[in-house]
């Protein structure tokens, strides 16, 4: 299994997830031209995508699901919930999915679990290939339960750190802005991202990436140092999924 990111954060998301010649995207934040220049960077084409998993109905994250889908016959999956969240999808081939029940599509399960954030029916996913498993938590404004024990055994890590406290209290946004990102539906900051790692074993472990950074309310050198704390490693371990970048393809062996 490898996976890489197209790009994470409040402009656009999209992770691309891949094991024998499955391949699956998670959101898709970005119109057809920019995905497939995105895409080009991988060696991959549009026409290449297997599905689409959504996460939840919010723009940057499915921005661009209808037309990518529509125009390429893309299969969608997504919950009930953000199906009647969005208008979007009306003309799309649409599977929905449980919350809690896992599905395959082609070489991958795909394991969905609930988070919670201010969306209709808000999800994150562990995908697996029989061998590894890779976890995907973005968009959550607090660790539960659930969270943690889905998130136990897996192989690497895509993990929200979107927010700095102190940074988002200076910061310009209003009032309402932030307490909304603050809040219990909002986003992960740097320290609850470090304390769920702090509650996983960390020994199976062969990548860690902070995603869905603020542009305005984070620096990636502040994400790093909390996760990097959190699990005793070195600095230069940890990965940064940005904006404009993204990261290129990190494999599971």
């Amino acid at each position: 299994m490898r996976f890489a990111s197209l790009g994470s954060g409040s402009r656009g998301n999209a992770l691309l997830v891949e094991a024998d010649g499955t391949r699956v995207l998670v959101d898709c934040g970005f119109g057809p031209r920019e995905l497939a220049r995105r895409l080009a960077r991988l060696g991959i084409e549009v026409g290449d995508i297997d599905a689409i998993l959504v996460t939840h109905e919010h723009s940057d994250h499915v921005g661009g699901v209808a037309r990518v889908a529509g125009r390429h016959g893309i299969a969608v999956h997504a919950t009930a919930g953000t199906c009647a969240a969005t208008g979007a999808f009306a003309d799309l081939r649409v599977e929905r999915f449980d919350s809690h029940a896992s599905f395959s599509i082609g070489a991958l399960e795909v394991n969905p679990y609930p988070v919670p954030h201010d969306a209709r029916e808000p999800v994150q996913f562990v995908i697996a290939d029989g061998r590894h498993r890779l976890g995907v938590l973005t968009d959550a404004g607090h660790v539960t339960p659930h969270m943690v024990s889905m998130l136990a055994a897996c192989d690497a890590i895509v993990l929200e750190c979107n927010h700095d406290p102190d940074m988002l209290a200076r910061g310009s946004y209003p009032w309402h802005l932030k307490q909304r990102i603050a809040g219990r539906f909002g986003h992960l900051d740097n320290g609850a991202a470090a304390d769920l790692l702090r509650r996983l074993d960390a020994r199976r472990l062969q990548h860690v990436v902070c995603a869905h950074l603020s542009e305005h309310n984070n620096l990636p050198a502040l994400a790093v140092a909390a996760v990097s704390t959190a699990l005793g490693c070195a600095a230069d371990w940890v990965g940064v999924a940005g904006q404009d970048e993204g990261f290129a393809w990190r494999s599971l062996a």
